[in-house]
């Protein structure tokens, strides 16, 4: 049994890498799909079906409990699957079986409030005092899921969602830093003219989009905090397994690494994002 972490591509591999430091003993399996990325742009019917498949793909490699380490599968389909779709595979797989997103650590990580929270309205209209930027694809800027669920929380923030349609697919393809460098400045700059200013904190709403936060750093005002999606939700699942130890999670540190796409190894991006050369085989 083991963990499993979807994403249609290497994005995922940021929240991947956080998952094993913080349990090295528990054995992994990762699946990109990559056969049908980038995904932010599909319809909300393809996306469920997309994460659906990937997710059944991690239960028959022996995944108990599955993280969407993608914004757009967590903003779209975590919902639905878990409403109508989970409870029929565990009785499929006889076992116990979950899927996680990762939404909801970064809105925790956002508004320093947990998940129940729900603030009290008291008629009165709260002036927005900090402004929150997501960048993000089209599909989860189409959600509008962090502007109204951080709203649920804190009325004192208000939120901006910058759709970057095009970016994780250069991520993907390794594309030279120079390139994403131009791309990446003139998304930070349309935010900045579309709030007046630039924000006062910042969230990478997709996973790929951390493999280049340095890049999204030297745009940004000196100093201005980044909310890391990778360590927000290791926290949450590390609270998550302590409440529910029903899981089997395996223990021999295994590492699985699957594709739907090309096979063998990816970009000289992603190997020096993960620190030496990483093999995909075919899932």
């Amino acid at each position: 049994m083991a963990i499993g972490v979807f994403d249609s591509g290497v994005g995922g591999l940021t929240v991947h890498r956080e998952l094993t430091r913080r349990f090295p003993e528990k054995d992994f399996v990762y699946l990109a799909d990559q056969a049908n990325a980038p995904i932010g742009s599909k319809t909300g019917e393809e996306i469920v079906e997309i994460t659906r498949n990937g997710c059944e793909r991690l239960f028959e490699a022996g995944a108990s409990v599955v993280v969407l380490a993608c914004n757009t599968a967590s903003a779209v389909a975590l919902r639905r699957l878990q409403q109508t779709w989970v409870p029929d595979a565990a009785k499929r797989h006889g076992r116990p079986l979950n899927v996680l997103g990762i939404i909801v650590p970064t809105i925790e990580a956002a508004t320093g409030l947990p998940w129940t929270y729900e603030a009290e309205r008291h008629g009165e209209k709260v002036e927005a005092i900090a402004v929150t930027g997501v960048f993000c694809t089209a599909a989860t800027a189409i959600s509008r899921v962090y502007e109204i669920e951080i709203d649920k929380r804190r009325e004192d923030l208000a939120v901006f969602s910058e759709p970057c349609p095009g970016l994780a697919g250069l991520i993907e393809l390794g594309a030279p830093a120079e390139e994403l460098t131009v791309v990446i400045g003139d998304h930070v700059d349309a935010l900045r003219r579309r709030i007046g200013r630039h924000p006062d904190k910042a969230i990478l709403g997709c996973t790929h989009y951390e493999i280049v936060a340095d890049i999204f750093a030297r745009h940004l005002p000196e100093g201005t905090p980044l909310i890391h999606q990778p360590t927000a939700v290791a926290d949450s699942l590390e609270r998550y397994f302590e409440r529910h130890p029903e899981y089997a999670l395996g223990d021999s540190g295994r590492r699985t690494f699957l594709t739907t796409g090309k096979t063998g190894p990816q970009s000289d991006m992603v190997s020096q994002f993960w620190g030496e050369p990483l093999s995909f085989e075919a899932a």
